[in-house]
């Protein structure tokens, strides 16, 4: 596909027709990807045609919907004469190109060749806005059209609108989120049925919560890649996935999420994005919050996020972050505005990114830390611990032991320990060369969880 300049200059129909000239004819959408969020979207579109056409003023067109296997498709709602495989000739012929195909290539080469041909694109793909954002960013504000991606964030949750329009007049300092259903849901099983984590996962997937392979998901790379949305446009500064920290929920026991309940917290895989004196951060990590905080109140596999601006104050977003017609609902959304753009002659705001802010290094990151050790019970090793916690300047807050028999460990018959300590506030880095020190203690069994105190 070449550059069209006429058409993204001016934005012409197919018939080479300024829009918002009294241009009656309807608005070319082309579909790429018909699974479980593209067939929801032509569902949509078809249903609600009708009343779609009064809030733009024009009619919405769906003049293709390419997919790998056209074969397989089989929706009453879709005009199978529509389906091809031929991604391209859906992308060239469509004044909004709709990609929901999903991760980074052809996705990239697609969504590029759409914006350089004058096209407008809505995507719900978060892996490519994360790895290639500033490149689709610039590509759309060059060629004067838009690109929409509501659905790329916490599905039906309007959270990327706010802050990439809502709030352009304050100055957001962090969002603190819970943006990923599947781990959640998994936490929460395990915090209300006492469930273990392959226990908790073993049902997500039996429920369609988690993939059959759900790496993404519970190893945190999935936040991730939302995390590096919100930082890029709630602090006006490139963002990749490259620059966040990630760390999943997998080492999270039932002990951990027992020993959160005794405190009154609960167990939540967060995504965190700030801009604060060291820099900007972004990170995915497992943390006990206070069951006060509202973050602590999503169960099941809903999203939330916690946005703090400095005149607004706090927001909170909520709602099914995940599922084919709510996140439809967010792609539709972006769709009917590209389309009253088109209809009216204009584009939508860009993304300003303005700032070229530092990325705060890691050994800036101070948090309170919980870490459980699992040890053979033997005099002297509270004291060892203690020492070696000393001599790292990390300060132990509290220690809490509970005696648990194993009497399947090899090579000790006698009981486990759960020791767990409670630091004060200490860098990360520190924490884990002092864990990871303690660790090459003999007496230690299997690996520790480490979990942040909100």
């Amino acid at each position: 596909m070449g550059q069209t300049e006429d058409f993204s200059q001016a934005r012409r129909d197919d018939n080479g027709a300024k829009a918002g000239e009294g241009n009656t004819n309807p608005i070319r959408v082309g579909l790429l990807g018909a699974g479980t969020v593209g067939s929801q979207t032509a569902r949509l579109l078809v249903e609600q045609g009708e009343e779609l056409s009064q809030r733009i003023g024009r009619r919405l067109k769906i003049t293709g919907i390419a997919c790998r296997h056209p074969e397989n498709v089989d929706f009453p709602w879709i005009d199978k004469s529509l389906l091809t495989e031929d991604t391209e000739s859906v992308a060239r012929n469509a004044d909004i190109v709709v990609e929901l195909i999903g991760g980074i290539e052809p996705a990239r080469t697609l969504v590029l060749e759409a914006l350089n041909n004058g096209s407008s694109v809505v995507t719900a793909n978060k892996a490519l806005l994360a790895k290639h954002g500033t490149e689709l960013y610039r590509a759309a504000e060059n060629n004067n059209v838009d690109l929409y991606f509501e659905a790329a964030v916490a599905g039906a949750i309007p959270l990327v609108r706010p802050l990439r329009e809502s709030l352009a007049g304050d100055t957001v300092t962090s969002v603190i989120g819970i943006l990923n259903g599947t781990t959640n849901y998994i936490l929460d099983e395990m915090t209300t049925k006492g469930l273990d984590f392959d226990v908790a996962l073993k049902d997500a997937q039996a429920k369609g919560y988690a993939e059959a392979d759900p790496t993404g998901d519970i190893e945190g790379e999935d936040a991730a890649n939302k995390a590096a949305i919100v930082a890029t446009l709630a602090f006006h500064t490139p963002v990749s996935i490259d620059d966040v920290a990630v760390e999943g929920i997998t080492k999270v026991t039932a002990d951990d999420i027992a020993a959160a309940a005794a405190e009154h917290k609960v167990v939540k895989l967060l995504s965190v994005v700030e801009n604060g004196e060291n820099g900007v951060s972004a990170r995915v990590y497992p943390a006990l919050i206070p069951e006060g905080h509202p973050l602590a109140s999503v169960h099941g596999s809903f999203n939330a996020a916690f946005v703090h601006a400095e005149a607004a104050d706090d927001l909170m977003f909520y709602g099914p972050g995940a599922g084919g017609a709510p996140t439809a609902s967010a792609v539709l959304g972006d769709i009917v505005t590209e389309a009253r753009h088109i209809a009216g002659g204009s584009v939508g705001p860009q993304i300003p990114l303005y700032n070229n802010l530092p990325k705060a290094p890691l050994s800036a990151s101070r948090a309170v830390f919980a870490v459980c050790f699992r040890i053979c019970d033997r005099p002297g090793i509270l004291a060892a611990i203690s020492k070696k916690f000393a001599d790292y300047g990390v300060s132990i807050n509290g220690i809490n032991q509970d005696l648990k028999p194993t009497p399947h460990n090899p090579g000790y018959s006698g009981e486990l320990q759960i020791l767990r300590l409670v630091t004060h506030l200490c860098d990360e880095i520190t924490l884990r060369k002092c864990v990871d020190e303690v660790c090459q203690f003999s007496f230690v069994m299997d690996n520790p969880s480490i979990l942040r105190v909100m």
